[in-house]
């Protein structure tokens, strides 16, 4: 209780003789007040008025001056809320207890207590199934926020900059609910520019060639793709579904976030990055179609899952792919159902192949980086340790990484230099004197063996005089880096090896692939629509000039040009072509 005028009286009543009585009703305060008013008011100072007659020593009882501590107002929302026990009885054991509660975690001592102990008391038994605990915000060092320090950010400042939408998806994605969470707008922005940037990215994509075509999905409802990467991307997509709605299920926020962030980035960096050939097809044929009604079904019913996170990027996406094509759409995104699970459309096999395709295809492109070595210069060979995959995700690999042969199964350990230490201030500490022993221990095992073991963060045991030493990815420091002529990535099982030696073959074909992409980026920087057919003008590098007569037909079929010109009068760009000048224009044909 408490001493204040404010908040709701203490029901008790007490007289001189020491006789105290709590009252439980108002029926029951009428039975046993003096002249109880019909419609009491139970708030001071009226309450204070009604007196009661002591059944002890019959004199006036009069109400203690106390009010109850709000928190036990608050412990008694569940029942409160529908006036229970007096009305609401059937709408009341019909809600309780809640599926689930939520606040931050300093109501631990308050409302989650209050809550807890009233709900015992009266009906033994917890009054929430779930209690989802927050932890606080605090600023981007991890500091409390304080007007007196100067280190707080309204988050009306980062909606109003950054959108509703961004500032959500980060704090779903930053860290667990009950967590804190380190608040600040640079943050935010990466969160934006990763989810949100993508799935837009991916979005446009669809409407850019759509609109180019005039797709309309409405015509090939019952169209059925048999492509490889449509069939991974619609077994991904039921997956995705059913993960998402069991983390939903049981409250796991940020592994549903985190689930749905991965799928954007495959889709965009994976299934897209694949088919954009598919897109540029001048036909519209059955693979093209397949490739369009895949990227339309995943889209709308990716919004359906992300609807829940980031309500208002995927309200647009939903009425401008929806509502404006079909007259008999549900008007918002969000009165739409789940979507459904669908067992026949999930191929398990399908996706742990593609997903270690694209775990290699990902540690090639780490490996070319340690090399300073771009995507766009070919390489002869790449060696990969895991086992083999069918021809398919070989030719994926070949092509996503740029190499001319792949070789699944191999033993890299020939190509690469292995350093496997004991990490001092861990080992140390307890096997100080042994440490010439350990490392002499270390060198006798298999280092590729070793290497991988601590990967996937297994143990070893060795053993010196009577100790039985555990090795682990803690206690060992492990490099591993390609020998000369090679590059070295590895992650998990799986380790690769690109062989970065570069011949003049080699080296023609990668200037080949940055003649290329200048080319592109000139059209794009020109403004130029996708379907325009350009005139190429090069000049000033014989080398590069060479190159270009002798793929001729191949960069005028990659850039929409319907001829090359040598040496003409233009006012060209000067660009870098792996280190070498040369002279490009390009203009479009009317």
């Amino acid at each position: 209780s408490r001493e204040r005028y404010w908040g709701t009286p203490l029901p008790i009543w007490e007289c001189d003789c020491g006789h105290k009585e709590c009252i439980g009703s108002i029926e029951e305060l009428k039975q046993k007040g003096i002249d109880v008013p019909e419609n009491i008011e139970l708030h001071k100072p009226y309450i204070d008025n009604v007196k009661l007659r002591c059944p002890h020593c019959g004199k006036e009882m009069t109400r203690v001056t106390e009010v109850i501590d709000c928190w036990f107002d608050s412990g008694s929302m569940p029942f409160a809320q529908h006036h229970y026990p007096f009305e609401n009885k059937e709408l009341f054991e019909q809600n309780f207890p809640a599926q689930f509660i939520s606040e931050a975690v300093d109501q631990t001592r308050g409302w989650f207590y209050t809550l807890m102990a009233i709900s015992t008391v009266i009906f033994d038994k917890s009054p929430f199934e779930n209690c989802v605990v927050l932890g606080h915000v605090l600023d981007k060092h991890g500091l409390k926020m304080s007007k007196h320090k100067g280190n707080v950010l309204s988050p009306t400042t980062v909606i109003e900059n950054e959108g509703a939408d961004a500032t959500r998806w980060y704090f779903y994605t930053a860290s667990a609910p009950w967590l804190p969470s380190r608040f600040y707008e640079e943050a935010v922005q990466e969160s934006q520019r990763k989810f949100l940037g993508t799935l837009w990215n991916v979005y446009s994509f669809y409407v850019l060639y759509a609109d180019i075509d005039k797709f309309n999905p409405l015509d090939y409802k019952d169209f059925v793709s048999d492509n490889v990467m449509d069939k991974w991307v619609i077994s991904r997509l039921n997956s995705l579904i059913k993960e998402t709605e069991d983390h939903l299920d049981n409250y796991r926020i940020t592994q549903a976030a985190t689930n749905i962030g991965d799928f954007v980035d495959e889709l965009s960096n994976w299934y897209v990055r694949r088919n954009r050939a598919r897109f540029w097809s001048e036909n519209l044929g059955d693979d093209k179609i397949g490739a369009y009604v895949t990227l339309y079904k995943v889209i709308t019913t990716l919004i359906k899952i992300a609807a829940p996170f980031v309500p208002f990027m995927t309200e647009e996406i939903y009425q401008n792919l929806v509502v404006n094509i079909d007259k008999d759409a549900v008007e918002s995104l969000h009165l739409c159902k789940w979507p459904e699970y669908n067992e026949n459309f999930v191929d398990k096999k399908l996706e742990e192949d593609m997903e270690e395709a694209y775990k290699v295809v990902r540690l090639g492109r780490s490996a070319r980086n340690s090399a300073n070595i771009k995507n766009r210069q070919p390489l002869s060979e790449m060696l990969i340790s895991s086992k083999s995959l069918p021809e398919y995700y070989g030719d994926i690999i070949k092509d996503e990484l740029n190499v001319n042969e792949v070789i699944f199964g191999a033993d890299l350990s020939k190509y690469v230099n292995f350093d496997i230490k004991p990490n001092l201030p861990v080992i140390g500490k307890k096997y100080g004197k042994l440490i010439p022993q350990i490392r002499k221990e270390i060198s006798a095992i298999n280092q590729m063996e070793l290497a991988q073991k601590m990967r996937e963060g297994k143990t070893v045991i060795i053993y010196i005089d009577d100790n039985e030493i555990e090795l682990n990815e803690e206690n060992l420091l492990v490099t591993m880096q390609g020998l000369e002529g090679f590059a070295f990535a590895g992650e998990g099982t799986i380790g690769v090896v690109l062989d970065t030696n570069i011949t003049e073959e080699l080296r023609e074909a990668g200037n080949l692939r940055e003649i290329l992409s200048k080319v592109q980026n000139m059209r794009k920087e020109s403004g130029f629509e996708v379907a325009d057919k350009i005139k190429l003008y090069v000049s000033s590098n014989s080398m590069l000039e060479a190159i270009v007569k002798k793929f001729e037909e191949e960069i005028k079929k990659e850039t929409l040009s319907v001829e090359v010109v040598y040496n003409a009068n233009k006012e060209y760009n000067r660009c870098k072509i792996n280190g070498e000048d040369f002279d490009m224009f390009v203009e479009v044909v009317k």
